[in-house]
């Protein structure tokens, strides 16, 4: 696989480390040149609204592999290094500083950036997004025993840090437009669970809301409502979503859908030669049959994988179940399947304190599963799950729900 040109990832996070990895690991020879704007070496970002913001552990204990990995690796590490351009005639990747490299194959693993918010104050000190190591240590800053904090947005990155801020004696108001919370991710059941769990803890959740304007001179020291309401804080973090950082595909002429850089099941662009994976990427689901993208650790993992044995001449198609976990306070929400995409639900209690919700469409067939409680009343439960769905098994409601009904038993019933 000698070439004077190398395979060049764009992105150093989870996505981009795992996928030089591969590509090593699969007889790779040539050169690897990974791209990151940040200062450190790829690290983890799931800890960051948890771990990190609980002192527990630092952004270098995130780390995806050690700093020796990537000499050990002949792996062409650029930190702190931005892309000004892609030339697809040329098969070239310009640098911020001018410098020319040339691809054999390019990824994209660009992820994405959080949305800011536009209200008068948006500037004031003491205003926060969570997404990078900096984020995540400026937050935790703000996290002193005693203080206000407030949270825009009632999604998972918001709930996370809520709970960090709790746990760390921190009075917590969360502040959502919608009138529940996790609307696109989970079943209403699931979300007022974890919306039950936050109150009993001590969290304000209030939904429905309508936000004016951020107060304060210099630093933020309040939320001020429509209705004119305030809610005095000491530091705010906006958890409003993110956007797919497509600029430079969209400037290098690729195909764009659903907000992200769209891929086929293989994880190809509309250029051959370019590849794109990890929350940035719109992918053609073989288990769905339709593009979706997706916003979670394990995605970006497993898409890695996927599209460095391609990028080496594979026809990998990514048929993975998408996986995702979220931990609050001492319980667990784990998603397997696309939930959003069922019509029926039925409910299997697994302990004392859990539940699995399975997501069934139209045609009866099993598309998603949502455990919550504690990891260890549901994971095994939510693997199994992850396998039926892989199957397209369709099973009767009442199976699901029924208890006195080994779980795994069901992977022998007659599936699509």
């Amino acid at each position: 696989m000698k070439t004077s040109e190398a395979m060049v990832v764009i992105g150093a996070g989870q996505c981009g480390a795992r996928a030089v990895q591969v590509l090593r690991d699969e007889g790779w020879d040539g050169a690897i040149v990974l791209i990151g704007e940040e200062a450190h070496a790829p690290y983890e970002r799931p800890p960051l609204s948890k771990a990190v913001l609980l002192g527990e552990r630092s952004p270098a204990q995130c780390a995806v592999h050690g700093e020796s990995f990537y000499p050990e690796h002949e792996v062409d590490f650029r930190r702190a290094c931005g892309v000004a351009s892609i030339d697809r005639a040329a098969r070239t990747v310009t640098l911020t500083n001018g410098e020319a490299l040339a691809y054999h194959r390019l990824l994209i693993a660009t992820g994405a950036t959080p949305r800011r918010l536009s209200l008068p104050g948006h500037a004031l000190a003491g205003v926060h997004v969570l997404r990078n190591a900096e984020d995540a240590l400026a937050i935790a800053a703000e996290l002193e025993p005693g203080r206000r904090i407030a949270v825009i947005g009632a999604g998972f990155i918001g709930l996370e840090v809520a709970a960090s801020a709790m746990q760390r004696g921190c009075s917590v108001a969360v502040l959502e437009a919608a009138p529940r919370a996790l609307m696109r991710a989970v079943p209403a059941e699931v979300a007022q669970r974890l919306v039950d769990l936050h109150r009993e803890r001590g969290v304000e959740i209030h939904f429905d809301i309508r936000i004016n304007r951020l107060e304060g001179e210099d630093r933020i020291r309040a939320v001020v409502l429509e209705d004119g309401t305030r809610v005095p804080c000491d530091a705010l973090i906006v958890g409003v979503g993110v956007t797919p950082r497509v600029e430079l595909a969209q400037q290098a002429g690729l195909e764009l859908a659903e907000g992200g850089i769209a891929v086929d099941a293989t994880l190809r662009t509309s250029d051959p030669h370019i590849y794109a994976a990890g929350d940035v990427c719109a992918f053609e689901h073989p288990l769905y049959g339709r593009r979706i993208r997706l916003e979670c650790w394990r995605n970006a993992e497993d898409q890695a994988r996927t599209a460095a044995l391609n990028m080496l001449g594979g026809e990998e198609m990514h048929r993975a179940v998408p996986w995702f976990w979220s931990d609050q306070f001492d319980r667990t929400i784990q998603i397997a399947g696309l939930p959003a995409f069922g019509t029926t639900t039925a409910r299997r209690e697994t302990g004392s304190a859990s539940t699995i919700f399975f997501a069934l469409d139209d045609a009866g067939v099993l598309v998603g599963a949502s455990g919550v409680g504690p990891n260890s009343e549901i994971a095994r439960e939510v693997r199994i799950a992850q396998e039926l769905i892989a199957r397209r098994a369709r099973i009767a409601p009442e199976r699901l729900a029924d208890r006195t009904i080994k779980l795994k038993s069901l992977l022998s019933e007659e599936v699509q």
